[in-house]
């Protein structure tokens, strides 16, 4: 599907130096496939019967384990750089008391 997207977008931008409105249409073709082209192939294609609620109950866990690794790195950072991640934190501090 995506080939046949991206070659019908080649045609439309080539046709678009003799008129300006087939770089629209161009554009406006790009634009609904990665809308709803992309979604709804890449949901087909996990499969499953999980119903609709199954791609945010996965997205979710992606956000947490991204958050839990985030945070597993920040704690490795202060335990092995104490004196700089404290200067951070004194120059946050200033930054907000600046504001206020």
């Amino acid at each position: 599907m995506g080939t046949i997207v991206l070659s019908g977008t080649v045609v439309l931008v080539i046709l678009g130096f003799g008129n300006h409105n087939w770089w629209l249409a161009a554009v406006a073709l790009l634009f609904l496939y990665v809308q709803y082209g992309r979604g709804s192939s890449s949901a087909s294609s996990s499969g499953g019967s999980s119903g609709g609620g199954g791609g945010m109950a996965s997205d979710y866990k992606t956000y947490r384990d991204r958050r839990d690794q985030q945070a597993k790195w920040e704690r490795r950072y202060r335990r092995e750089r104490p004196l700089e991640s404290r200067r951070q934190q004194n120059e946050k501090g200033k930054q907000g008391k600046q504001g206020k």
